[in-house]
């Protein structure tokens, strides 16, 4: 342990991420310009990922490697001094008005490299690729016929746009991760790290461990409790995948079906209040609301994800007799209750969203607590030398978020400045034929596409400047169409043909990737109905009477088991392919119709009725079941 420490100390990168965290608490109390915070935090976020991820496989010798990345860490404190020399003059400047000098046009060019080089350092060339094509498109642009084009737009123009105003690299994005992401990233490292994480997994394993289907019952419950803290449904699969899955497997469930349950419950942690991922920090910064009214809106959504999911595990497991676990698989989980304390810091967080706190002091209070609550017991105690790790966790997972982040800069300056979003509204309704649902369609499509291969967060940025504009145009409201948008975006991580979840998944269990993705597909069928349910009913998203939410959000709940039921093929006995048929449209019928309607009315009695009526005339035969193993 002392070695490890020393070793810690001693690596530059801890020392950066110290000062990285200090930064940031520092203006969290001391707030300063943008021009000084956001490009601050943005160097140290560069610094950070050219120092944790080195240059290799170039087959260049060792030394030239080295070299580039010597002077790539150059160059990016060259940009650092640049912004702090330049601070008075880029906060006093006006725009379009001001002069642009040759080294103003010299640190554009040397950002815009540097955030690319970072990107595919980071996330891989799919983003990379992306950027660069919004970059030729607003360099090139003007030679494009027809709509497509616009009026050329001078380096010197861009040099400004991208680097010395709030309104590119610098702009909501980068404002974003200043402001929200980096202190939940916080919160979550350090929660992880005193035990939090296991706690869920151990909560899990107690709650619903011994009931039926307990395997993929625990995978479900532990992935979304692990949503509370962590924002990545890869990083999720990994943390608790790696416990999950096995567990899964020795119940009797295939290793298909055992990864595609974790990628898909790991998945809807991105849905989960009351962090919900990265992207809905955005959505807040984006809408200009507060956080907390988008965590509140994200509830029900959230709920009926892992309510349906839930619901398809149990009958599933009633249905093929697999899927429950031993008091072996149950033996050695240590008792609950002596750490039942350790839930304080989630506790905190709530509370303070809920009080009106801000989003950054709610979660400050957490993390402090984070910090304190483990020394109640002995049991719980974490040794303070395990603090320099935390800190250099933090930095590299901050550093891995800003980065990316940062450079979508690009992609919304120039959306604005061709008017691209425009026009791509227009030109999807026109390809829509004017047709809400096929227009619908055309965006889930587009989402969909967008995050294959995508960080959740930058598909949804990006989604949200192409997408959202058209479905206001539409006539759906700002919030359900931003919801829209981040859902389906999310969705794409267990979506073929490019699901990272479901790959990442398929690699814990040692399963055929593609395989694994066509079962998670198949299994979250219900998912790709909920978003339709808020854009027909806003009341989903907590707007509204409270009579509204509660009839909506019940029947929300309903529909989404009725489908699982039709999805499934049991409720107490097998369901032919007509009873199958019948629910699953009746659960469609009320999910995508207004609470109230007359279609919403006859679904849902339709639907209950025959459910009960299912559940009275199975109890007078013996019920019936297909051959386990699946």
């Amino acid at each position: 342990m002392v070695s490890n420490l020393n070793t810690t100390l001693r690596d530059p990168k801890t020392w950066l991420a110290l000062g990285f965290v200090t930064f940031q608490f520092w203006i969290l109390f001391n707030p300063q310009q943008p021009h000084l915070e956001r490009p601050a935090h943005l160097v140290i976020a560069l610094l950070m990922t050219f120092l944790a991820l080195p240059l290799s496989g170039t087959g260049l010798p060792r030394f030239v490697e080295r070299s580039v990345d010597g002077l790539i860490l150059l160059a990016t404190i060259g940009v650092g001094v640049y912004y702090w020399q330049e601070m008075p003059r880029l906060t006093s400047r006006i725009e379009n008005v001001s002069p642009i000098e040759w080294y103003d046009m010299a640190l554009a060019a040397t950002l815009v490299v540097l955030l690319l080089e970072a990107v595919r350092r980071t996330v891989g060339k799919i983003l990379l690729a992306v950027i660069v094509a919004f970059i030729c498109y607003g360099a090139f642009g003007y030679l494009l016929p027809g709509g497509i084009g616009f009026s050329a737009i001078d380096f010197d123009a861009w040099s400004e746009i991208l680097a010395m105003t709030t309104s590119g690299i610098l702009g909501v994005t980068t404002a974003t991760s200043v402001n929200f992401i980096f202190y939940f990233i916080v919160f979550g490292v350090i929660y992880s790290a005193v035990g939090g994480g296991q706690l869920f997994i151990d909560i899990a394993m107690r709650m619903v461990g011994k009931s039926r289907g307990g395997g993929a019952k625990v995978a479900i419950v532990g992935s979304s409790l692990m949503g509370t803290i962590s924002g990545s449904a890869v990083a999720n699969v990994t943390a608790t995948g790696v416990f999950t899955i096995p567990l899964m497997r020795r119940t009797g469930m295939s290793g298909e079906r055992a990864a595609a349950v974790e990628a898909i419950a790991s998945t809807g942690g991105q849905l989960m209040p009351p962090i919900m991922g990265i992207a809905a920090f955005v959505m807040a910064e984006l809408l200009v609301i507060p956080y907390a009214e988008v965590a509140l809106a994200g509830v029900f959504p959230a709920l009926a994800f892992y309510f349906a999911l839930f619901a398809s595990a149990d009958l599933h497991a009633r249905k093929y007799g697999i899927g429950t676990l031993t008091d072996e698989d149950l033996r050695g989980i240590a008792p609950v209750l002596p750490r039942i304390h350790m839930l304080l810091p989630v506790v905190v967080l709530v509370a303070g969203l809920m009080m009106g706190y801000s989003a950054q002091i709610a979660v400050t209070l957490a993390t402090v607590t984070c910090l304190l609550v483990p020394f109640v017991r002995k049991e719980t105690r974490y040794p303070l030398s395990e603090l320099p790790s935390m800190i250099l966790e933090t930095g590299k997972q901050a550093a891995t978020i800003a980065v990316p982040i940062a450079a979508i800069g690009i992609v919304i300056a120039v959306a604005i400045q061709s008017n691209l979003a425009l026009k791509f509204a227009s030109g999807l309704i026109s390809v829509g034929g004017g047709s809400y649902a096929m227009s619908l369609i055309l965006v889930i499509l587009g989402c969909i596409v967008m995050g294959m291969g995508l960080p959740t967060v930058a598909a949804y940025i990006i989604g949200a400047i192409l997408y959202v504009p058209a479905l206001e145009t539409l006539g759906v409201e700002p919030l359900q169409a931003h919801f829209f948008v981040m859902y389906f975006c999310i969705l794409s991580m267990v979506t073929p043909p490019v699901s990272l979840a479901s790959f990442a998944a398929a690699g814990v269990a040692k399963t055929d990737a593609m395989k694994t993705s066509m079962v998670a597909f198949a299994m979250c069928g219900v998912a790709f109905l909920i978003p339709f349910a808020f854009i027909a009913d806003k009341a989903l998203l907590f707007q509204g009477s409270y009579a509204q939410i509660a009839i909506a959000g019940v029947g929300l709940i309903v529909s989404t088991l009725v489908w699982a039921m039709g999805l499934t093929g049991f409720i107490v006995r097998n369901l032919n392919l007509m009873e199958r048929a019948m629910l699953m449209v009746c659960g469609a019928g009320a999910m995508i119709t207004q609470t109230g309607s007359l279609i919403w009315s006859v679904s849902m009695a339709v639907s209950v009725a025959y459910v009960v009526i299912h559940i009275v005339m199975a109890r007078r035969r013996p019920v019936t079941g297909i051959v386990a193993g699946k």
